[in-house]
């Protein structure tokens, strides 16, 4: 039976990347340049180019399993330290502070109350203590109704790096890619393809686990 798959805010598909098997993929990705680097690694999928937050509420039922990366920028211990940042001549704050984006938790709510299929939400290990309890791996917490047992990946805890390490660590090449976006932040932004491979079996290939199994 074919899976069907929503990837919500897909960026270059670094989590999809290692997925195979008899899937039907559409991809959401706001960014059309973003887009077309997307749908250049993953012809088969559909991509669409649009407000992911909003084609989920109008579409989520029509899918076996929904992967939903929000934007992370306003949860990161970054987005604190600018916050806090003063000037040393002035005193006053370098940039203003911002909301916390809860798009995030409208994501999560809605996919853990009306979501009938598999579903996996994940952002950074944010500032704040969580609103709703993650599960967190490595640099990532996971909003998911399954269980992902903890393992390490080596590529995935980098955050600094030229773009040939992220390229060769990650298995994308964007050389002949012509991209006005930094390339260093689109491959830093991707999920390790071998933790998206290791969340998507959990939810469907292997044995499902329990609390108790872990």
């Amino acid at each position: 039976m074919t899976i069907k798959i929503l990837n919500l805010y897909a960026g270059i598909g670094g989590n999809r990347k290692l997925w195979d098997g008899d899937i039907d993929v559409t991809a959401i990705e706001l960014n059309p340049e973003i887009a077309k680097i997307y749908q250049d690694f993953f012809p088969q999928d559909n991509i669409v180019v649009c407000d992911a937050h909003q084609y989920l509420l109008d579409h989520f039922n029509e899918f076996d399993f929904i992967w939903s990366s929000p934007p992370c920028t306003s949860h990161t211990s970054f987005a604190k330290l600018c916050a806090l940042s003063q000037d040393i001549k002035t005193g006053n704050h370098i940039r203003k502070p911002k909301y916390p984006d809860l798009k995030l938790y409208e994501e999560i709510i809605l996919l853990s109350h009306l979501f009938e299929g598999k579903f996996c939400v994940e952002n950074v290990v944010g500032y704040y203590t969580p609103l709703i309890k993650p599960q967190k791996l490595q640099r990532h917490y996971f909003w998911t109704n399954f269980i992902i047992p903890v393992k390490k990946f080596k590529c995935d805890n980098i955050k600094w790096g030229r773009v040939s390490e992220w390229e060769k660590k990650l298995g994308f090449s964007l050389d002949d890619k012509i991209i006005n976006s930094r390339k260093d932040q689109i491959l830093r932004n991707c999920v390790d393809p071998k933790l998206g491979l290791h969340v998507f079996n959990y939810a469907f290939k292997e044995k499902q686990l329990t609390l108790g199994d872990l």
